[in-house]
Parts: structure tokens; sequence; C-alpha cells
């Protein structure tokens, strides 16, 4: 049977497609942005977080630890610690997961789903960085006649995606900036490859949400949400549009995973409401159902 590691599933999710749904975050992603909301996401390995609020100094997780409570760096990420720890100071992220325990999760939202017309979201990560058993968890879904989302930068070979899309109901695609320089500055990737996948998804698949996160100082300038406007547009396939205004809520995540805070978030703020509104009216001069909501 088919597995992988995910990092979380959220259920009652109401932010990653139409209704309610359960999102299953698959670990891993190629990409480094600053702004990742995510970003226990990343490593494509299962990791432990501590949280010194959550901390009461019991020295429970070093008793339990058998490898006498290593720098991070050595951790094996068994999880001995987590399971010691009464207070949930230290946390495992990421664990090895089989295609049926996914899917017996999944199936106890069903009635939530029918109810909605919701269904499951896989995200990440980049959940297509796991191809075999994102593919599996789709087959088993569309077996159970379960809508299915995917939410990807398309970080990935073509064929890796039109593979999926044939399980797909909705992708989430989601876009950055149309600059290669600039989103090579901000994610440590060119986005050459994302285009092209959009445009090659597009060709085969017509239901697609573009989601574009709108970073102060990054990509709020005219000229860039111009250029991602005629993208979506020159795009087959594009049903929505969807801009989600920065958010910082995420800006404590790196201190827990032992990694030093952004300089980026902390000298970024929210887009002003006026702002967001000017950025949907050029979407929707090109013809597109651009909606404001949820947050990166």
């Amino acid at each position: 049977m088919k597995s992988g590691i995910i990092f979380n599933v959220q259920r009652y999710s109401l932010h990653d497609g139409p209704g309610i749904r359960t999102t299953v975050f698959l670990k891993g992603c190629p990409a480094r942005c600053w702004w990742c909301h995510n970003p226990e996401s990343q490593s494509f390995s299962p990791q432990t977080a501590w949280s010194q609020n959550r901390c009461i100094s019991c020295d429970a997780c070093l008793l339990a630890c058998h490898e006498g409570l290593q720098p991070r760096e050595a951790c094996r990420a068994c999880g001995d610690c987590t399971e010691a720890c009464p207070t949930g100071a230290r946390e495992l992220l990421g664990s090895q997961t089989t295609v049926d325990e996914v899917l017996q999760t999944i199936l106890k939202d069903r009635m939530f789903f029918e109810d909605s017309r919701g269904g499951v979201t896989f995200s990440g990560g980049e959940p297509l960085c796991q191809p075999a058993f994102l593919k599996s968890l789709l087959s088993a879904c569309r077996g159970h006649d379960i809508h299915t989302a995917v939410d990807t930068a398309a970080l990935c070979p073509p064929e890796t995606l039109i593979d999926i899309a044939p399980l797909v109901d909705l992708f989430l695609f989601d876009l950055k900036c149309a600059d290669d320089a600039l989103h090579l500055k901000g994610t440590g990737l060119g986005n050459g490859r994302i285009l092209d996948n959009l445009a090659q998804l597009g060709r085969v698949h017509h239901n697609i949400w573009i989601r574009i996160p709108v970073i102060p100082g990054f990509n709020d300038s005219l000229r860039e949400m111009e250029a991602l406007a005629d993208h979506a547009a020159r795009a087959a396939g594009v049903r929505q549009v969807w801009l989600l205004p920065y958010h910082g809520s995420w800006a404590a995540k790196p201190a827990r995973l032992g990694q030093e805070p952004s300089a980026e978030a902390a000298a970024t703020h929210t887009p002003a409401p006026d702002t967001m509104a000017d950025f949907a009216r050029l979407f929707k001069t090109r013809g597109l159902d651009t909606q404001i909501g949820g947050g990166t």
C-alpha cells in the first residue's frame, strides 16, 4: 500500500475550496518563500518543534530521549520526547502514513461534504512532490465519490501534473509573481516551469482557481499585478482568481523549528482593503471572476 509523509489534517476547513473540506497537508516543498505560513511543510522529513511558552522545564523529554536530547540538527524525529512531554511543548511534525489511514480520517467528515458540497483538499508543502502517494489518495477518494482539490504551485515536471489531472475536480493553483528574477529572490526558485505548467494544465483541465498572495514590498506593484492578471486571463481553464492579503500570524512558527525569524516578516504589513480592491479590479477588467479572501 502506498504511503507518504503528512504533517497535519485540518477538518472543517472553509478556505481551501468550495463547501466544508478536510485539508490534508503533505510534507515537503522545494521553494523557500519567506512568507510561508507553513514553514513546517518545507522539509521532506519529520521534525520536532518546541514551544517555549508551554515548557515547564520538567526534563521529561530529556529522560525520554534515547540519544540524550541531541541538538536539533542531529535529532532523528523519533517522537519519544513528544510523547513524554506533559504540556505539548514538544510536537512531532510529520509522520509516515498509508493511503488507507488518511482515507479513514477523510471519511469521518463525509456527511459534512454531502451537506455543503465540500470535499477533500490536498495541500502542503507541495503535494506534487509526493506524486505516487498523492495519486493513490486521489484515486481512493474518487472511489468513494469525494470531491477532490489539489492546492499546488506546480513545482513538478509537467507530466506529473497532467498525470493526476483526471483525478482532480479542482486545482487551486498558486502564483506568486510574474517576474522571474523577483520570483527567484522571494522563493528561491524561478517561475518558468510554474507558468508553463499553468498553460499546459489549462489545456486539459477546466476548473482552475488561481490563488495569489499579495505581499507588500514583493509583488504588490501595479506592474506585477497587471502581469499576473494577464497570465491568468491567457490561461484556459481558469474559473476564479483569489487575491490573498498577507498577514503575519505565522511569524512565530520558525522559532518553534529552531530557525531564525524572517527579517522581511517583521517589516511587512497587511495590505490595505482599498489596495486589495484596486488589484481585484485589474483582474475583473480582464473578465476574471475575482475574490478577495483568506490570507497567507
